[in-house]
C-alpha cells in the first residue's frame, strides 16, 4: 500500500453515507480480524459520516506506516541542502498556552464545561487538523465541534496579536537559513488567519518563501500531502530539505514525506515525539544537537562545492540566469 492509494475526503465521506459500499482494493487485500472489525464499524450507518472519515483516514495511516517504515537520512547526509520547512505551533512559537487558554475560555464561560485536562489537549489534540480535534472533543456533534473551533480561534488569534513568545533561537537558526540563501516554508494544519496573524507578529510575513495551511491540500497532517507540496512549490528535493516540527501528527508527515525531521519538544512527550521517529529532538533552537549538525552539513557541503562546484553551482543558483 502506498500514499496514492489512500482515500480522498470526499471518497471518504461517500463511503461513510454509504450503508453498503465497497472498500479500496488496498483494503480488500488486506486480512485479519483487525481489518474485518474496521470493515464492520464503518458498515454502522448510524456513525456520524466525518467521525467515520477520521477513523478511516487514521486506520490507513497506521497500515501504510506499518508497512512501509521510511529510513530517514541525517541532517549532513542532506548536502548540499536547499531548504527547510518549518511547522508554526509550537515550532516557530509558543502558541500552546494561549490555545489552552482559549479552549479553557470556551468551555467554562461559553459552554459551561469542565474545562479538559491540559495534558489530554496536548497530548490529544496539538498538531491536529479541526476537522480531527472536532471529532475527538464532540463526537456526537461534530458541526458543533468545528463551531466551538472557530470560536476558539478567534480568540486565540485576539491573545496571539499581543502576545507570542518565540521558540528560543529560532532567529538564530533563520539567520542561518537566510545567510546560506536557503528556500523556506511554513507547513501547518492551522487555518490561513491563525497562520497569517502567528507569522506576522514573529516577523517572519517575508522570511517565508511559501505557505501552505491545513485546507490547502486534501489530506492535512499526519498525511504527507502539506510537506510533498510545499517541495513541489519551491523546487527542491526531499533528499535535500529537512523538517522542523513539535507534533507527532507533524513529525510523521515529515517522515512520511520522506524528509529528516527536528523534533522540538515543546508540546508532546520525548517519548511520543520518538515514536513517530524523529532524526533528533531538540528542546529549542539554541540546543548543542542541533548546531553540532548543522556545523557538520556545512562541512559536507564545503566537500561538495570542492569535488562538483560546476554542478554545485547551477543545482543551487538562480536558474534564471540560464533561461
Amino acid at each position: 500500500m502506498n500514499f496514492q492509494s489512500l482515500p480522498s475526503r470526499k471518497q471518504m465521506r461517500c463511503w461513510s453515507s454509504e450503508s453498503h459500499y465497497q472498500f479500496p482494493n488496498a483494503l480488500q487485500q488486506l486480512g485479519g480480524s483487525e481489518v474485518e472489525e474496521m470493515k464492520n464499524i464503518f458498515r454502522t450507518p448510524n456513525l456520524p459520516s466525518l467521525r467515520n472519515e477520521v477513523m478511516l483516514k487514521n486506520f490507513f495511516l497506521t497500515m501504510t506506516a506499518a508497512e512501509n517504515p521510511v529510513q530517514s537520512k541525517s541532517i549532513p547526509d542532506l548536502a548540499p541542502l536547499e531548504a527547510v520547512l518549518f511547522d508554526v505551533d509550537g515550532t516557530l512559537c509558543d502558541s500552546d498556552p494561549l490555545h489552552y487558554y482559549a479552549f479553557c475560555e470556551m468551555f467554562s464561560q461559553q459552554l459551561g464545561l469542565e474545562v479538559p485536562d491540559k495534558e489530554f489537549l496536548s497530548k490529544s489534540i496539538a498538531g491536529k487538523h479541526n476537522d480531527d480535534i472536532a471529532v475527538i472533543l464532540f463526537p456526537d456533534d461534530i458541526p458543533k465541534g468545528i463551531q466551538f473551533l472557530e470560536a476558539a480561534d478567534a480568540i486565540f488569534r485576539r491573545l496571539a496579536s499581543e502576545n507570542l513568545p518565540s521558540i528560543k533561537g529560532l532567529y538564530k537558526l533563520t539567520k542561518w537559513i537566510a545567510d546560506r540563501g536557503l528556500k523556506r516554508a511554513a507547513v501547518t494544519n492551522a487555518s490561513k488567519q491563525n497562520a497569517e496573524v502567528m507569522i506576522s507578529k514573529l516577523g517572519l510575513k517575508d522570511f517565508f518563501d511559501v505557505v501552505i495551511v491545513g485546507s490547502d491540500c486534501e489530506h492535512a497532517k499526519p498525511y504527507p500531502d502539506p510537506y510533498l507540496k510545499a517541495l513541489e512549490l519551491l523546487k527542491v528535493s526531499k533528499d535535500h530539505t529537512f523538517v522542523c516540527e513539535d507534533s507527532v501528527p507533524g513529525i510523521k508527515a515529515g517522515v512520511a514525506a520522506g524528509m529528516p525531521v527536528v523534533g522540538l519538544t515543546t508540546n508532546y512527550p520525548e517519548n511520543l515525539l520518538m515514536e513517530a521517529n524523529p532524526t533528533i529532538l531538540i528542546k529549542d533552537y539554541e540546543d548543542p544537537k542541533l548546531w553540532e549538525e548543522l556545523e557538520e552539513l556545512d562541512k559536507r557541503r564545503e566537500e561538495v562545492l570542492k569535488k562538483h562546484p560546476l554542478e554545485f553551482q547551477i543545482n543551487l543558483g538562480d536558474l534564471a540566469s540560464f533561461e
